[in-house]
C-alpha cells in the first residue's frame, strides 16, 4: 500500500467510532496466528499517567538489555508513533506492510462472514502493533489501553503484570457516569492470578478494583499504602522524590517534569519490582533509571525557549488539577496559555481550575469536528474574560502568545492532546 492508500484506509476506518466488544480484534488476531501470544506484557490501564507509567516501564526494560515493544495512543503528529520498539517508532515502510496485511485479513474476515463490521481504526493499529512486535521478536511488550479496558483492544492479552494507575472522570459517555462504573470498565483488564498495580489509593475506587482482583485471584498490589510511601523533597521543575516500597529505597528525580511525575514514577517502579518476581531481575539502578530517562511528548514538553514553551495535552479535571499544581509549585511565575479543549470534555470544570492561573489566555481552534469553538470557550470563562484573547487561527494564537509573554515568560499549550499535536507539526516547520 502506498503511503496515501494508508492515510485514506485508516481515515475510512475512523467512521466505525468505538465498538464494545473483544470477538472482532480476537477474530482478527487469531487470522493472523494469534501474534499476541508471541511475547509477554505488561497491561496498562488508568485515566491519567498511564503513557508516561508505560514510558518509564519500556524505558527501565529496555535500560534492563530487553527489546522492548511499546505501543500506546493516541499520536501526536505521525500514526506510526503509537508502536516503538526501544523507543523508536515503527519504519514507515513496516507500517505500511503491516497495515496492508491486515486490511487484506480483515476483508477476507468480512466477505467469509467471520466478521460481521470492518474492525475500528483502534483495532487496526492494535492488530499492527502485536503482528510487528512479533516479527521483531521483541523480548517483552508495554501495552497501554487506550479507553477504559474491560472493552479495549488491547484487553485480549493475559500480562504478567496488570497496572491501574488511577481514576478520574472522563470518557464517561463510554465508561460510565461514577467513578465508581469508570473503576469497573478499568479494572476489566484485571486477569486470574496476574498480580495488579495500582495508583489508586482509597474510596469507591479502590473498593471496585479490589473487589475484582479479589473475584480473579489476582494479587492486589497498592503502589500507595502499607507497601509503599512516597516522599517529595523541594521545589522546581527537578524536583526529587524517595519512594519506599518493600523495603527498599528508590530516591529518583523524574525526566518527566512536575509533582505528579513523581507519582507516576512510583506507580512504574512497583510495577517493575512486582515484574521482577513473575518474569526476569530488574536492577534497582537500572529501575530508577527508566523513570529519570524516560521521555514522553506532550506531557510539560518544553517545545522552546525565550520564552519558555510548555506543550501538555491534559484534557479533563484531573490532568488539569496536576497542571493546575505545576505552574502553582514548579514553574514560578504565570503563564500565558494558548488553550483549546473538545466539546465533549470537562470544558467548564477545566476552565475553572486553569484560567485563574494565567496571565493571559489565547483561546484558539483545533481542526477537528469534536472541538470546541473559542466563543463557546469565552461563554464559560465568565470572571475570566478580560484577560481572553480570542483567536482561530493556531499560528498566529501562538505568535500572540509569545509575544505576550516576552523572552523571560511563559507559554503554556494545554487542554488537549490534538492540540499538542497541532503545535508540534507547527513548530516543525
Amino acid at each position: 500500500m502506498t503511503p496515501r492508500e494508508i492515510r485514506d484506509y485508516l481515515h475510512s476506518l475512523e467512521r466505525f467510532g468505538v465498538k464494545l466488544g473483544l470477538e472482532p480484534i480476537r477474530t482478527l488476531l487469531s487470522s493472523l496466528g494469534d501474534p499476541h501470544l508471541a511475547f509477554p506484557v505488561i497491561h496498562v490501564a488508568g485515566t491519567n499517567g498511564k503513557g508516561s507509567v508505560s514510558a518509564m516501564i519500556a524505558e527501565a526494560l529496555r535500560r534492563s538489555g530487553r527489546r522492548v515493544g511499546l505501543y500506546t495512543s493516541p499520536h501526536l503528529v505521525r500514526v506510526e508513533e503509537r508502536i516503538r520498539i526501544d523507543g523508536r517508532p515503527i519504519a514507515p515502510g513496516a507500517f505500511r506492510r503491516v497495515i496492508g496485511e491486515i486490511r487484506e485479513r480483515a476483508e477476507r474476515l468480512l466477505g467469509e462472514g467471520k466478521l460481521e463490521v470492518s474492525p475500528t481504526f483502534f483495532e487496526v493499529l492494535t492488530a499492527a502493533a502485536l503482528l510487528h512486535f512479533r516479527e521483531r521478536k521483541i523480548d517483552i511488550a508495554v501495552l497501554e489501553v487506550g479507553m477504559g479496558g474491560r472493552f479495549d483492544a488491547t484487553n485480549v492479552v493475559t500480562p504478567l503484570v496488570s497496572v491501574i494507575t488511577n481514576i478520574a472522570l472522563d470518557h464517561q459517555e463510554y465508561l460510565g457516569r461514577t467513578l465508581g462504573a469508570i473503576a469497573f470498565e478499568k479494572a476489566g483488564i484485571i486477569k486470574p492470578g496476574v498480580p495488579v498495580v495500582t495508583g489508586v489509593t482509597g474510596g469507591p475506587t479502590l473498593r471496585v478494583i479490589r473487589a475484582r482482583a479479589g473475584e480473579e485471584g489476582a494479587p492486589l498490589v497498592r503502589a500507595f499504602g502499607p507497601e509503599g510511601r512516597l516522599e517529595a523533597a523541594g521545589r522546581g521543575e527537578r524536583r526529587r522524590f524517595v519512594y519506599r516500597f518493600r523495603g527498599e529505597s528508590y530516591r529518583f528525580i523524574p525526566g518527566l517534569p512536575g509533582a505528579h511525575q513523581g507519582v507516576n514514577g512510583a506507580v512504574a517502579l512497583a510495577a517493575v519490582a512486582v515484574l521482577e518476581s513473575a518474569w526476569k531481575p530488574v536492577s534497582k539502578k537500572v529501575m530508577i533509571a527508566g523513570v529519570e530517562h524516560a521521555f514522553w511528548p506532550g506531557r510539560l514538553e518544553l517545545a522552546g525557549k525565550r520564552p519558555r514553551l510548555y506543550l501538555d495535552g491534559a484534557h479533563n479535571e484531573a490532568g488539569a488539577a496536576a497542571i493546575r499544581e505545576f505552574i502553582r509549585n514548579d514553574l514560578g511565575k504565570r503563564p500565558v496559555l494558548v488553550f483549546a479543549m473538545m466539546k465533549d470534555k470537562a470544558v467548564g470544570r477545566v476552565v475553572r481550575l486553569l484560567f485563574p492561573e494565567a496571565r493571559k489566555i489565547v483561546l484558539t481552534s483545533i481542526p477537528y469536528a469534536r472541538a470546541a469553538k473559542p466563543e463557546e470557550i469565552l461563554a464559560l470563562a465568565g470572571p475570566f474574560r478580560r484577560k481572553i484573547i480570542l483567536e482561530p487561527s493556531l499560528e498566529r494564537a501562538v505568535f500572540l502568545a509569545r509575544r505576550e509573554a516576552g523572552p523571560s515568560g511563559v507559554v503554556l499549550v494545554t487542554g488537549s492532546l490534538y492540540l499538542v499535536g497541532a503545535v508540534k507539526k507547527l513548530l516543525s516547520r
